[in-house]
């Protein structure tokens, strides 16, 4: 069997150890004779790879005693809806800073359900090539909480800083970040937040798990009617198991914790593994009259490398020359086009040199 290296945004690769090691206990784990599939939420096994999991992933993330920890099903997306569901109880409205296709998601969810929406902020006028800046942002005098995407899985576009969220009269709200296509990617601050939420299926596991990691003093704070399976409080009180989780993805997850803190070393060591993988590509792409990439320097993400050809003309043969080479998954998102190499934690550095390698023999070959 050959593995190849795989560039897709998601579902995304997983480490090699992780799925070697569950190929073993895929039959029979730990010697009772069954598969954690087929495992109660409720056993004894299952209950303990769901304690060592949160445990690994809050020493990962330094994650502070006051917040809680949910392994979710629905996907990053059903936080579009879940947000201000949990967060609005109190009034006021939902602040957005709009960078790109999902956070316009999140703000069209919330518009959707009839919630007060405000965008403190946008790049849209510059095409979404550079993040507001902080002194750009302006919340409503009601807000309830900003919203902000940290890293546009689409459009390559990476915040450079963590903003601010003041209303005009200087009072602070709750921080609401989507991390989907970078936690895990490198250390971060989890006290600045009052909510982060990332779908698995990118540096975290297999898709069908979402992680939400909510301040304490945002719990129980619901709009009357919220269902018990979108409540905060609910689900942390039940440990994220008001109904049956998806289990076999919460132990995958917790496999993938594991390899970051025992393989890698840390967020520290996996960061500096990122910038090198990252450093490499967008190098090779400046240094070439024959590829480019849009994103302002400080903006470029180190997760999602979108770019394109000088001959649009020649994608097509680029992309079957690339996935016969087996550097697969490299077609742009349909709303863009071009390319786009996903270069999260499981893609090695070998898998970006041979594709720098490949994309410099394309350009010869063809430039």
């Amino acid at each position: 069997m050959t593995r190849h290296y795989n560039f897709c945004a998601g579902p995304a690769a997983l480490p090699t150890p992780v799925l070697e090691r569950a190929r073993e206990e895929l039959l029979d784990y730990q010697g009772r004779g069954l598969s954690v599939m087929e495992m109660s939420h409720r056993s004894p096994e299952f209950v303990a790879i769901a304690e060592r999991a949160e445990a690994d992933l809050r020493e990962l993330l330094a994650i502070p005693d006051d917040y809680r920890v949910l392994f979710l099903q629905g996907g990053a997306s059903l936080q579009f809806a879940m947000l201000p569901m949990n967060l609005l109880g109190s009034g006021g409205s939902a602040n957005f800073l709009h960078t790109g296709i999902w956070a316009k998601k999140a703000i069209a969810e919330a518009e959707h359900l009839g919630y007060p929406v405000h965008v403190a902020a946008s790049s849209e006028s510059n095409g979404h090539v550079r993040v507001p800046r902080q002194e750009e942002i302006v919340l409503s005098a009601d807000a309830a909480y900003l919203h902000y995407t940290a890293n546009e899985t689409i459009g390559g576009l990476a915040f450079d800083y963590v903003p601010q969220a003041r209303r005009p009269d200087g009072s602070e709200v709750p921080l609401v970040c989507d991390m989907s296509s970078s936690i895990l990617s490198g250390p971060i601050d989890v006290s600045r937040f009052g909510v982060i939420y990332a779908g698995a299926q990118k540096n975290v596991g297999p898709a069908g798990l979402t992680l939400v990691i909510v301040r304490d003093d945002l719990l129980g704070t619901a709009v009357p009617g919220t269902p018990t399976l979108f409540d905060y409080r609910a689900l942390a009180d039940a440990g994220s198991m008001v109904n049956t989780p998806p289990t076999f993805a919460w132990y995958l997850a917790g496999l993938v914790f594991q390899w970051l803190k025992h393989d890698i070393g840390g967020l520290e060591a996996m960061a500096a593994i990122n910038a090198g993988k990252a450093g490499t590509l967008y190098s090779a792409i400046d240094a070439s009259g024959f590829y480019s990439n849009p994103i302002a320097v400080p903006n470029r993400s180190s997760m999602n490398v979108p770019f394109v050809l000088a001959d649009e003309q020649l994608n097509e043969a680029f992309l079957a020359e690339a996935d016969r080479a087996g550097l697969l998954n490299l077609k742009g998102h349909r709303s863009v086009g071009g390319m786009r190499a996903s270069l999260y934690n499981a893609v090695p550095a070998a898998g970006v040199d041979a594709l720098v390698d490949f994309m410099s023999d394309f350009e010869h070959r063809r430039g």
